[in-house]
């Protein structure tokens, strides 16, 4: 079905699955992710498989992830406010609305629990659920969730800043190298050899002690190199302070730290922040982009940053929020989240007894990489809402299903036996940070 808005002028769709057969009682929500606030079979089939009656919107802007090239700025080359804020939250809303409606219509019955899941941008969709429609839905999954995307937009960015101003790109094999060595450093830190930092946080790896070592593809480390890699492990500086948070040591600086800049970040500096699809981004330099940050959040805050830590009209309502966020996310650093979370947790006096912060070691960006991931947290959260029973741990576990972890609720963390098998979730316990 379409719906549209006169301030937009838009066509957007709405799709809502239903179960021929096997209906549990439950709604689902999906979400989207990059520039995509849906898509239809990918996150709908399943669910349905899994008896839910599911809806996702394509927001009125498509299902390009990577770009916003058609809908973002109108014919006169100014930002399309309607659809940008249907992009933000208003989409999400109106499609929860009406997929609770059809599925009413359908089955003769509303539907008993409601729930939300996705990731990254997905994620951002359902803490924005929570904050600004708290009654939409009993429980919400928030995998990695975008928020503050007009300042993170520009820290993934960042990496490009530095080596364009420094005049140094180092070579995927001189990056991989910063990365072995950062590992090699802090792996055992959590007790367990697995190739993996299980809290980056505490990794005081310094990239200068790399100088001089040989490469394996030839050559040694510069020093112009290690200077790359700390200012993007630091994360973006300028007159004003901080200006957001840097990569993770033991994320992949692939994405963000190629050739190319990440596709995400480069559209939204150029067609949001400086609204001209013909900008040269290789040109900015440390000054300008601070200017471009202090543009990005000062226009686009009130929409896009989805932070409000005040979730107590979403508590008072009985909702359960559920968020989780790899430790090796180099797309969206896992400080936002941990940093939302204690701001949660200091609004409202305590957060146990309705959100809860899972951290995954090693986990990439929504279950990329090469740590574990939650297997099934819309379960965890079913469990939560109609039993009563809080997540005392997260089952997570790699792609391949050869390890597993039950992830903690932060901040607390998984700790070792110091005997068991390390790719058995039956060897760690969780503790106190």
């Amino acid at each position: 079905m379409e719906l549209s808005h006169a301030d937009a002028g838009d066509r957007v769709r709405v799709e809502v699955w239903l179960p021929s057969s096997g209906w549990t009682g439950r709604f689902l929500g999906t979400g989207g992710g990059g520039f995509a606030t849906g898509f239809s079979a990918e996150g709908l089939a399943p669910a349905v498989k899994n008896g839910f009656a599911a809806a996702a919107t394509d927001g009125g802007i498509g299902i390009n992830p990577a770009s916003p090239q058609r809908w973002a700025l109108d014919a006169s080359g100014r930002v399309n406010w309607g659809l940008l804020t249907n992009f933000a939250t208003r989409s999400v809303h109106d499609m929860t609305l009406v997929g609770k409606a059809v599925t009413r219509s359908f089955y003769g019955r509303a539907a008993s629990y409601s729930y939300w899941n996705g990731c990254s941008t997905g994620g951002r969709q359902g803490l924005a659920e929570a904050q600004l429609h708290p009654r939409d839905y009993d429980g919400i999954v928030a995998g990695v969730p975008a928020m503050d995307m007009p300042r993170f937009s520009l820290a993934q960015f960042w990496p490009q800043v530095v080596m364009n101003q420094e005049r140094t790109r180092p070579s995927a094999c001189e990056f991989d190298a910063f990365t072995r060595a950062a590992v090699d450093e802090c792996d055992l830190l959590d007790g367990v050899e697995d190739r993996i930092i299980g809290d980056p946080a505490t990794c005081r790896f310094d990239p200068a002690r790399l100088i001089g070592a040989p490469l394996p593809c030839g050559g040694t480390v510069s020093a112009a190199a290690a200077e790359v890699v700390r200012r993007i492990w630091e994360g973006p500086r300028g007159y004003s302070g901080r200006l957001g948070q840097g990569l993770v040591k033991g994320g992949s600086f692939a994405a963000l730290a190629g050739p190319a800049p990440l596709p995400i970040a480069d559209n939204w500096i150029r067609y949001f922040v400086g609204r001209d699809p013909g900008m040269d981004t290789s040109k900015i330099d440390y000054t300008g982009f601070e200017r471009l940050v202090l543009t990005s959040t000062g226009v686009y805050d009130h929409l896009l940053a989805t932070d409000r830590a005040d979730l107590s009209a979403f508590r008072a309502g009985g909702g359960k929020l559920l968020s989780w966020h790899g430790l090796a996310d180099a797309e969206i650093a896992p400080g936002t989240t941990i940093d939302y979370w204690d701001r949660v947790r200091r609004a409202t006096g305590g957060t146990d007894d309705f959100f809860r912060l899972f951290l995954a070691p090693g986990s990439g960006h929504c279950g990329s990489g090469v740590g574990v991931s939650p297997v099934d947290p819309v379960r965890a959260m079913i469990d939560w809402v109609e039993h009563g029973r809080a997540p005392a741990t997260l089952p997570a576990a790699t792609t391949d299903a050869k390890t597993t972890r039950d992830l903690c609720p932060h901040p607390r963390k998984p700790v070792y036996d110091g005997h068991g098998d390390p790719n058995s979730a039956a060897s760690f316990t969780c503790a106190p940070a």
